[in-house]
């Protein structure tokens, strides 16, 4: 489906995703994705898709306990947190999501270019055992095992409003994985203080910036340019994950952070070109947060335009950020870190 020209293929989608529903009024909506495809094609920028097929229950076992997966695929309708709800047919549509994520990895390792997965349910907050926070199996964990058996060094991005919590769990032990996260401080999970860095020979591999609500472009620039671009050039990864929430824009009903579309577009933008001279171009994106419909779907279009090389005309650009809210975060994230890194 879609165009001729293969190198407009950067996108990974499955039509059961739109069928994945918590529960009628529900943020993590089927509204969300359908809000991005339209936006996408309206703009341009489809070009075509690759349709993925389920990851395998070995894939989901790389990650999760045998429990918990049985858990999900036995029990029905059930709960798992007050925001994560079990369906006859959430299994399904979950492990469509990390075959998604999976096939965005192998499809940019193959083709040492960007890869964007519009996949849900999301990911991030999901533990070695357990679910919640909308999440079920940890996506961009599940393409990160499998690409480190090829692989030694993989860093992970995730600037999500929310702290991923479940792949800093997945990976505080592991000197293979940098997980990076830029997050708002005090909501939901409630983690990811500045002084965890990881354990064991993980131990300085994870690097926490919890932001203070109104923290915008010139903090995530700042926390980029100082701290994650300096940890990249020293661990010289061989490919980096992404796990992009619109939910730190400043149109977000869930989150107090208030980055503007043109700074989702530079942050998208420093890591592609991290990318492309760290690890010949090979970058996968995957889905997560983000509840204000047309600002998901401008950030998103607008990744993928940047990707492409081309230009979006952007609605949401309103800077609140000129002094830099978030700065004195960076500057404690670079105080802890400067024992492992050259800062």
């Amino acid at each position: 489906m879609g165009a001729s020209d293969d190198t407009l293929y950067m996108i990974i989608y499955h039509p059961k995703y739109l069928e994945h529903m918590q529960d009628p009024y529900h943020p993590e909506s089927p509204q969300r994705l359908d809000a991005i495809l339209k936006k996408l094609e309206s703009s341009e920028l489809m070009g075509g898709c690759l349709v993925p097929e389920a990851a395998t229950k070995e894939d989901i076992l790389s990650v999760h306990t045998p429990e918990y997966v049985d858990y999900v695929q036995n029990s029905g309708e059930g709960v798992i947190d007050s925001d994560t709800t079990l369906h006859t047919e959430t299994y399904e549509i979950a492990v469509l999501s990390a075959g998604g994520g999976l096939l965005a990895a192998r499809k940019s390792v193959e083709e040492k270019k960007p890869y964007f997965a519009l996949i849900r349910p999301p990911g991030h907050h999901a533990t070695p055992g357990s679910g919640g926070g909308f999440c079920y199996f940890n996506n961009i964990a599940i393409a990160a095992k499998e690409l480190l058996k090829e692989m030694e060094r993989i860093a992970i991005i995730d600037f999500d409003g929310h702290h991923g919590n479940g792949s800093s769990d997945i990976f505080q032990n592991s000197k293979e994985v940098v997980y990076m996260s830029t997050h708002q401080w005090g909501i939901y999970p409630g983690t990811g203080p500045a002084n965890f860095v990881g354990e064991g020979d993980g131990e300085g591999h994870i690097i926490n910036v919890p932001f203070p609500g109104g923290s915008g472009d010139f903090s995530f620039y700042k926390a980029f340019d100082e701290l994650f671009r300096p940890v990249l050039n020293q661990f010289k990864p061989e490919m980096i994950l992404v796990s992009f929430g619109g939910d730190a824009h400043y149109k977000d009903p869930l989150t107090g952070l208030a980055l503007s579309s043109f700074g989702y577009m530079d942050f998208m933008k420093k890591i592609f070109d991290a990318a492309k001279e760290l690890c010949e171009g090979r970058l996968a994106v995957y889905l997560e947060g983000g509840y204000h419909l047309q600002a998901q779907a401008e950030v998103v279009a607008g990744s993928i335009a940047v990707f492409q090389g081309k230009e979006l005309h952007m609605q949401f650009t309103d800077i609140s950020d000129q002094l830099g809210r978030g700065k004195d975060a960076v500057e404690e994230a670079k105080e802890v870190h400067s024992s492992y890194w050259k800062l």
